[in-house]
């Protein structure tokens, strides 16, 4: 047994713990509740809301419920992209439903508690309009705030190369400034369960 100071995953799981008053997953209306880990990966009850909300999210099931999990300063980053602030990445995860006609996640594991929080995700996305599959293993981080209930930045690390083609355009016009421009986010919560019928 050892003494001393808590490592940084016993920290963040034990604010995490602490803030365990967050709202519920299904307070946010979040569908992926069933979150699996690797062996030996605890998550206290708040760190699985927001992965279940990332998880939505990278399925291509925004709202406004579910982001406001996240400050207004957070950000979202991948190969092609970087939004920074609440404009850019809710532009982001709606644009993902103009942009592909499906979102399958094929796999997904957190594979530390900590923060950031680590996730390996296996998402096949197909292009609208065109019917080009392809398919992402990703490691994602969930960067969180001293008191591990908000999210402050998401970073998307695809395996392997960007890939080219009409599934590499389709990410490219999803670019951090162009998407904010084309895609309309809700303002209301009518709004939003309007746009997702």
């Amino acid at each position: 047994m050892s003494s001393g100071v808590p490592s940084s995953t016993a920290q963040a799981q034990a604010a995490a713990n602490a803030s365990g008053g967050g709202p519920s997953a299904a307070d946010l209306d979040i569908q992926s509740t069933d979150v699996k880990t690797a062996a030996g990966v605890n998550l206290s009850s708040q760190q699985k809301v927001l992965v279940g909300s990332v998880l939505d999210l990278f399925k291509g099931q925004p709202s406004l419920k579910k982001l406001q999990l996240w400050t207004d300063e957070a950000t979202f980053s991948d190969p092609i992209t970087k939004a920074e602030g609440r404009k850019q990445y809710q532009a982001q995860w709606y644009g993902l439903q103009s942009a592909f006609s499906s979102i399958e996640q094929l796999h997904h594991s957190v594979t530390s508690a900590g923060n950031p929080i680590m996730l390996d995700l296996k998402s096949k996305y197909t292009v609208k309009g065109i019917g080009k599959e392809q398919t992402i293993e990703s490691v994602v981080k969930i960067f969180t705030d001293s008191e591990g209930s908000k999210i402050v930045g998401v970073e998307d690390r695809w395996n392997g190369d960007i890939p080219e083609g009409a599934f590499a355009k389709a990410f490219r016009n999803l670019n951090s400034v162009a998407v904010p421009a084309f895609v309309g986010v809700p303002k209301t919560e009518k709004e939003d369960a309007e746009k997702r019928n």
